[in-house]
């Protein structure tokens, strides 16, 4: 009889950073669970409450400013839970705002800091540009070898150290404009700027997520079984090298 597998999900701060569609994200991992027979259980921490237990995956979205600042300050009471947890190699996924959090810090314009929870070697800084449109951006392990999303961030990230970037970028401006990076990657914590949702785009990186939290539960290699993405490859197709 084929053992049933079992993950758990912690959504962070969902009433708070879920500015960009990212319940979307959350229907994704749902979703795809189920059909590949996996069983979820999702819990949902908000301001003021505690993470009652370990989860094989973290999910963080992106939110306004004021909102990002009331959950940097409270995060930090969790900190050395979630980096205990990067460090038994959890799966994370944070998005924009959330993706700043990860890092070292965010220092707005009038030279103000944002502390963040140094789950990544990486740091943002306020620019004066916003980029705004869809991206396109290669990586190298799966199939397909692209991710698509869309970004609307004004701030610049910086990777360090052992922290490297998710894919390169083909289209749109990634971390910071500058160096063809997009999002960031240490052990398994993943951070990006793609948006709008992420996931449901792309299948075959959800998938990913899924087998390395599989692989660090249950201390064992895992292939899913694959299932029927026509619809989800053909738009992540149509996305390809579409600028806006």
């Amino acid at each position: 009889m084929k053992k049933k597998l079992t993950l758990s999900l912690a959504h962070l701060y969902p009433e708070l950073m879920n500015l960009y569609g990212d319940m979307g994200n959350i229907i994704a991992f749902q979703k795809r669970c189920e059909w590949h027979g996996i069983s979820l259980l999702i819990e949902n921490i908000n301001t003021s409450e505690d993470l009652k237990c370990p989860h094989d995956i973290y999910f963080i979205g992106g939110g306004q400013d004021r909102q990002q600042v009331d959950v940097a300050y409270d995060i930090q009471k969790i900190k050395n839970l979630l980096i205990q947890e990067r460090d038994n190699n959890a799966v994370f996924l944070s998005i924009c705002g959330g993706y700043q959090l990860f890092g070292h810090y965010y220092k707005a314009q009038d030279g103000s800091m944002l502390k963040g929870i140094d789950l990544l070697d990486a740091y943002t800084v306020a620019g004066k540009k916003r980029f705004i449109g869809n991206v396109t951006a290669k990586i190298d392990y799966l199939s397909p070898n692209t991710l698509v999303g869309f970004e609307n961030h004004s701030g610049l990230t910086y990777l360090q150290g052992e922290t490297k970037p998710i894919s390169q970028v083909i289209v749109g401006h990634g971390n910071n404009g500058e160096d063809k990076t997009e999002g960031a990657r240490y052990k398994n914590v993943f951070g990006t700027y793609l948006h709008g949702s992420f996931l449901p785009k792309n299948p075959h990186f959800t998938d990913y997520l899924i087998k390395l939290a599989l692989e660090k539960k249950y201390n064992d290699k895992f292939n899913l079984d694959i299932i029927d993405d026509t619809i989800e490859l053909n738009t992540h197709k149509k996305l390809v090298n579409k600028a806006y």
